[in-house]
C-alpha cells in the first residue's frame, strides 16, 4: 500500500469516474485503474463497484477512502512541519476562492504576496463555495476564502473584511441620476442574477427576498434573468436587460465605466463578511497569518478591514 494509491481511491470516490480521477491526479486512466485493483486485491475487498459508467464506492471502501483521507492529510501536515521547521513561509499555499471574490480580490493580493512573501507562491482555484468546503476536508487546498454564512463545523475561521453591495444600473436608467437605492425597491425591477451554486445569488435574494418567487423555474422569467458570471451580467446591464446588484470591488476604480452608473444602497448598507478558512489540523498557521496581512494591507476599494478579528473553531 502506498501513499499515491491512497491519493488514487480518495479521487475515484470523489469524482465517481475513472477518466476524471485520472485526470485529477495527473496519471492515465489504466495506470489509476490498475493501482486500484492492486490496491483492492492486496487488501483482499472490493472498494468499488464497477458497472458501466456507473462508480459507486461499497460499504467498506467508504471508510477505507476516509481514513486514507486521514492518512494523506497527516502525510501532509509532515512535510509542512518540515518545511515550516527551515521557514514558516516556504513552499506554495494552496489557496481556494469562490468565483465572485477571485476576479477582484487577487490581483491585489498576489502582487502583495509577492513583495511580502516571494518564498511561498499562492497556487489558485476558484470554485464554488461548497466544492471548496470539500476540497479543503479531504486536504487538497489549505486556506479558503469565502463569504460567510457557509457550514464550517471541525473548521477554522477568521474574517478579514466586511464588502457593501452596490446597484449597477444602465446610464439610460431613470435610477442613474439617483443618490442611493432603497432594497426594496429592487423589487420592481428586472433583476439579472448569478445561477444557483453560486453563495452572492443568495447574498441579493437576502437583500430583496421578493426576488426569490421570480427567480424560480416555474416563475415569471420576465422579472429575473441569470447569468453565469459577475462580468457577464455587467454587460448584459449595459445592454439595458435590466439591473443588478454587485460586490463593491467588483466596480471600476472611477464612478461609472462609461455605460454603467454604480450606486450604493441606504443605510444599513447590505453588505458580505470575507473570512479566511481551515482545517484545524493544518500546521502552517504563519502562512495562514500572512495571508491575512497581505489581504488587510491589499488597499481593498470600498471595503471595511477587520484586523482585530480572531480566528474562531468550529
Amino acid at each position: 500500500m502506498t501513499l499515491t494509491e491512497l491519493k488514487y481511491i480518495v479521487a475515484l470516490a470523489r469524482e465517481r469516474h475513472f477518466g476524471r480521477a485520472a485526470e485529477a491526479c495527473f496519471v492515465s486512466q489504466p495506470t489509476l485503474s490498475v493501482a486500484i485493483k492492486k490496491l483492492e486485491d492486496e487488501l483482499g475487498v472490493q472498494l468499488f463497484e464497477r458497472g458501466g459508467g456507473e462508480i459507486t464506492v461499497t460499504p467498506v471502501g467508504e471508510q477505507i477512502v476516509e481514513q486514507a483521507q486521514h492518512v494523506l492529510e497527516q502525510s501532509n501536515a509532515i512535510r509542512e512541519i518540515a518545511a515550516q521547521g527551515r521557514d514558516p513561509l516556504a513552499g506554495p499555499l494552496r489557496v481556494g476562492v469562490i468565483y465572485t471574490i477571485g476576479p477582484y480580490l487577487l490581483p491585489h493580493l498576489v502582487k502583495r504576496m509577492i513583495e511580502d512573501a516571494p518564498q511561498m507562491p499562492l497556487l489558485l482555484q476558484e470554485n464554488f463555495t461548497t466544492k471548496l468546503l470539500e476540497l479543503l476536508r479531504q486536504g487538497d487546498i489549505d486556506v479558503a476564502i469565502l463569504a460567510d454564512p457557509f457550514h464550517d463545523a471541525g473548521l477554522v475561521t477568521q474574517a478579514v473584511y466586511d464588502e457593501p453591495f452596490i446597484v449597477a444600473v444602465p446610464k439610460s436608467h431613470p435610477w442613474a441620476k439617483r443618490k442611493s437605492i432603497r432594497s426594496e425597491e429592487l423589487k420592481e425591477q428586472t433583476m439579472l442574477l448569478l445561477g444557483t451554486g453560486h453563495c452572492f445569488r443568495d447574498h441579493v435574494l437576502e437583500v430583496c427576498p421578493e426576488l426569490s418567487r421570480f427567480s424560480q423555474a416555474s416563475a415569471g422569467i420576465q422579472k429575473t434573468f441569470e447569468g453565469s458570471s459577475l462580468e457577464t451580467i455587467r454587460h448584459m446591464v449595459a445592454s439595458g436587460i435590466g439591473v443588478t446588484v454587485l460586490p463593491r470591488m467588483a466596480r471600476p476604480d472611477l464612478s461609472d465605466d462609461g455605460l454603467l452608473t454604480y450606486l450604493p444602497f441606504e443605510r444599513p448598507e447590505p453588505y458580505r463578511r470575507v473570512s479566511l478558512v481551515w482545517r484545524k489540523s493544518y500546521s502552517r498557521r504563519a502562512a495562514i497569518e500572512a495571508l491575512r496581512k497581505a489581504i488587510l494591507q491589499a488597499g481593498l476599494p470600498g471595503v471595511s478591514m477587520l484586523p482585530g478579528e480572531p480566528a474562531v473553531s468550529h
